[in-house]
């Protein structure tokens, strides 16, 4: 499929864009020209996505390094620039969620999800500064409904996208005089992902949620992937600190998503 955007010559830099949304993403930005570049923590599966890119036609590049690792990130983008120049569009989207009450989450667990959401996303944004594009460079988060939205049994994952968000709006009072521009895109539900699976596990759940979104369906990872390609192209030059639900709506007031059937298999834990 050939994409109405032009990335030639463009180098993306993709965190957490060996699977899922971001991995989408990725496929996107090759498809539209660009040289791009993932990172996950796991070896195997970034060999895995950079093959499919290339497969697919895109010129990729891959490199293991966790978010929660300020050095091991720093090198990725390091060798990224040294390969294929200033980074112009980069994608924070490493995230860590389990559904869990809040007497239910252990400290630990509080701290792992913090830690990936929030201080990966860090990180990532300043450890990405000396190698982007600028002016011109383009910063998208992924964040979630949960950084505005209270869910039941998220409340880890509440408190870190809401920093997150953060991150985008003082990230792009801050470099907006380099010509950086930063912005979040919060994905609604999106069909085929980690996440809902374990948000909606039941059929029953599954179609509480649909039935929730005012359009009616659940989001596709291209719908995601466009909102991206957009937001990092010319047409949105004069955009920077948005956070943009690409949901269908869902954010509007008819979020569900802890039915009793999600209850039941929370509580039964």
């Amino acid at each position: 499929m050939n994409s109405p955007f032009n990335y030639n010559g463009k180098t993306v830099f993709v965190s957490g864009g060996t699977s899922g949304i971001n991995l989408g993403i990725a496929h996107a930005f090759a498809r539209a020209g660009a040289k791009v570049s993932v990172i996950s923590r796991k070896q195997d599966k970034v060999d895995a996505a950079v093959a499919e890119l290339k497969k697919n036609g895109g010129e990729a590049i891959g490199f293991s390094a966790d978010v929660r690792n300020y050095a091991s990130v720093e090198a990725a983008l390091k060798s990224t620039h040294a390969k294929f120049g200033e980074i112009d569009v980069l994608i924070s989207g490493a995230a860590g969620n389990f559904p869990a009450p809040a007497l239910g989450i252990s400290p630990n667990g509080f701290k792992s999800v913090v830690d990936i959401d929030l201080i990966g996303s860090f990180h990532v944004l300043r450890a990405a500064h000396a190698f982007l594009k600028k002016p011109g460079g383009s910063i998208i988060q992924i964040s979630a409904p949960q950084a505005y939205t209270t869910m039941e049994f998220q409340m880890h994952v509440c408190a870190a996208k809401a920093g997150v968000d953060m991150l985008t709006r003082v990230g792009a009072l801050e470099w907006g005089p380099l010509g950086v521009r930063v912005n979040s895109v919060v994905p609604g539900p999106i069909e085929g992902t980690e996440g809902m699976a374990r948000l909606a596990p039941t059929p029953e759940t599954q179609e509480a949620v649909r039935a929730s979104v005012p359009m009616g369906r659940y989001g596709s990872k291209q719908d995601i992937a466009d909102a991206c390609l957009w937001l990092a192209s010319p047409m949105a030059s004069y955009v920077t600190g948005v956070v943009l639900p690409v949901d269908g709506g869902w954010s509007l007031g008819g979020i569900a998503v802890s039915s009793h059937e999600t209850k039941k298999l929370l509580t039964a834990k």
